[in-house]
């Protein structure tokens, strides 16, 4: 019998232990959480920086936040969110779904809250592969360490910020700060800030805080220019190429004067707890040597769940979760490491041959299907309806097309294929 370690009680570290507390083969289910509730990036606190034990603060929750996808493909497939009105959801109705989920599943008791997870290391025991996990309680500053014969990283993947490397951003003579520290707009009153990154966030951050600035400018890369009518406040420019002083010099040669360098820019894997001998390297934001971006292929009995983005969250964690889980429990046999290298390498060979960058290694958007239709064939578990990644890609693009409006809609699920969207 297996006893299990699960790194982090956000939705990735919920359904996990959810699904091993059913497995036959389990014995034990920890779930080691730093703070001190459940719900991972869903949390809402207007503290930024650093939390009470020294610790960088976790959630990059803003205060106004709605969910960017409708709640209808934001449950877990056989834990939809309740019914209501809204398709598109405020954070407290989903840290509050993921509550009914956790105390539902007989998940709470097993959280440990306020556990920092110092080192995960592999070693050999007399059966096979163990792990050494050590954390500290943090209101105790005890130390321990405990053995586990698998290992669940759940940590999430949006609380250490990307700064990018932009000539003159160290020296900028007005404020620097990354959307990871944003919670409410007053904060701009009358200023001229410049957004850097168009990605769900810095859209949606952009729209709101033209009702306070003087000027906002978006600076972005995107290959179609959002459809979106902006307010009268906002403009849109290409990439940075330097700042001087207050000064922006853009990629097509303008220039203008700004007040606040707002950085949209997106946040890095980061798994500061995992010893060297894991085999585990993130660079250029590339997790690797993963197998399905979610086994690692150095030792298989520690796993990841919730790495790929542009994704059906909770849906793609319930699917990563139970191939795993069936993989433990004996349903199949995972591939050798030779293979599972060699298939990790052949795909990054095929992203590469369709333009994506080492940096998007793990992004999914139109390749969401095909990744759901791998892990349930490979595993022989209940795959994900079509409709799932019909609404995904329905809703990305509404996003692009109507930023202002687009929550409005209700979307409703007929059948495994299709949806209708109403006005709300």
């Amino acid at each position: 019998m297996s006893r299990v370690c699960v790194v982090g009680a956000g939705a990735a570290g919920l359904c996990a232990a959810r699904h091993l507390l059913e497995a036959p083969c389990v014995s034990q289910v920890d779930v080691l959480e730093q703070s001190g509730q459940l719900g991972g990036t869903w949390v809402y606190t207007e503290n930024v920086g650093y939390d009470d034990f020294g610790l960088p603060i976790h959630t990059s929750m803003y205060k106004s936040l709605r969910t960017n996808l409708p709640k209808e493909i934001m449950g877990f497939p056989d834990f939809p969110i309740p019914e209501s009105d809204k398709s598109y959801l405020p954070a407290k109705d989903m840290l509050a779904f993921l509550q009914l989920y956790a105390d539902k599943h007989g998940v709470t008791e097993h959280i440990n809250f306020k556990q920092h997870v110092q080192q995960i290391k592999p070693k050999t025991g007399p059966s096979g592969e163990l792990w050494d996990v050590t954390y500290k309680d943090l209101t105790t500053s005890v130390s321990v360490t405990k053995e586990y014969d698998y290992v669940f990283i759940c940590n999430g993947h949006y609380n250490t910020p990307f700064i990018p490397n932009i000539p003159g951003l160290k020296e900028f003579e007005g404020d620097v700060m990354h959307s990871h520290d944003y919670r409410v707009p007053e904060i701009f009153t009358g200023k001229r800030v410049l957004v850097i990154g168009a990605g769900p966030s810095g859209m949606d951050i952009a729209l709101e805080i033209t009702s306070v600035t003087t000027k906002v400018i978006l600076s972005h890369h995107l290959k179609e220019e959002p459809k979106s009518v902006f307010p009268n406040n906002l403009v849109m420019k290409p990439d940075v190429v330097k700042l001087d002083g207050r000064k922006v010099i853009f990629a097509d040669g303008s220039h203008d004067e700004v007040d606040v360098v707002f950085l949209c820019t997106g946040y890095l894997y980061n798994f500061p707890f995992l010893d060297e001998s894991c085999g585990i390297v993130v660079e250029d934001n590339c997790v690797e040597p993963l197998y399905k971006h979610l086994v690692n292929i150095q030792h298989p009995t520690m796993c990841f769940i919730g790495v790929p983005y542009y994704v059906c969250a909770f849906s793609m964690f319930d699917l990563q979760v139970r191939y795993y889980v069936r993989s433990m429990n004996g349903v199949f046999k995972l591939p050798s490491p030779d293979e599972m290298m060699q298939h990790w390498e052949q795909e990054k060979q095929e992203r590469a041959a369709r333009g994506y960058t080492k940096r998007q290694a793990h992004m999914m958007g139109p390749d969401q299907a095909d990744y759901y239709i791998s892990l349930s064939t490979e595993s022989g578990s209940r795959p994900l309806p079509p409709v799932f990644t019909a609404i995904h890609n329905d809703s990305s693009l509404k996003f692009m097309d109507d930023l202002a409006n687009y929550r409005n809609e209700v979307y409703k699920i007929l059948d495994d294929e299709k949806f209708v969207v109403l006005p709300m």
